[in-house]
């Protein structure tokens, strides 16, 4: 099915689910949100603008200048505050299948990623470690192959039973000869992205938030859609 069709079914999919989609939409937003201010703010990370505004001025910051702001326990407390997004994302993914196929959703439908948490970590970690080797070849390899995993949490959702390499494989091959496919559908919110950006350098940033809220879920049932039609071509 073409990028376009599995875009405009997203689209009549959140118009026809409107108030559910908006409700975990807002919730999905403001938990990513939150993550990545408090990560920024964090004892000894704190002044990371600092260290932006004297590079972007031309200033090489010294070592006790990057030591002063970067201490390791606020870069470590940065970190797992960082890792809790991948939990989230699943949580979101399973909204989005749940609301693609019109099957009731739960309350706390955004938390269900840390349900599996070990393997949502495992998948995320093994995931990025292939993606590293491939990219030691070159740059190219290591894009192709994150579009390898890019349904392991999809299959996850779909049989909990499965372990993290079992849903890794599986979408390696479920994704054989649909890389390209996925990728050009990414491309094609790449419009979206881009107003987002230049919001963000603009005095109107407050409407990035209200445009992600539609974003992320136009996004999200988009690729629900091409991973439905990915497994109906499978079991055909």
């Amino acid at each position: 099915m073409p990028g376009s069709a599995l875009k405009a079914g997203a689209r009549r999919n959140i118009l026809n689910n409107f108030p559910l989609v908006l409700f975990n939409s807002l919730l999905y937003v403001a938990f990513i949100t939150v993550i990545w201010w408090l990560s920024y703010r964090l004892p000894g990370i704190a002044s990371f603008e600092d260290i932006n505004s004297r590079l972007a001025s031309g200033e090489i910051p010294s070592l006790r200048i990057i030591y002063t702001n970067f201490r390791p326990t606020g870069v470590f407390f940065a970190f797992l505050l960082l890792m809790l997004q991948p939990f989230f994302n699943v949580g979101f993914m399973s909204f989005c299948i749940k609301t693609f196929r019109s099957q009731k959703t739960e309350f706390n439908e955004l938390f269900k990623g840390f349900i599996f948490f070990i393997k949502v970590i495992s998948i995320f970690i093994l995931s990025a470690v292939f993606v590293f080797l491939w990219s030691l070849l070159l740059i190219i390899p290591g894009i192709v192959a994150g579009y390898k995993y890019r349904q392991a949490y999809y299959i996850l959702l779909e049989d909990p039973e499965k372990g993290a390499l079992s849903c890794i494989s599986e979408s390696k091959l479920i994704m054989h000869g649909r890389k390209l496919d996925l990728f050009i559908l990414d491309l094609s919110f790449i419009g979206w992205y881009f107003l987002r950006f230049m919001l963000m350098l603009t005095p109107f940033l407050f409407i990035v938030p209200i445009l992600s809220v539609w974003l992320y879920p136009y996004v999200g049932l988009t690729r629900v859609a091409f991973y439905e039609n990915l497994t109906a071509d499978i079991a055909v």
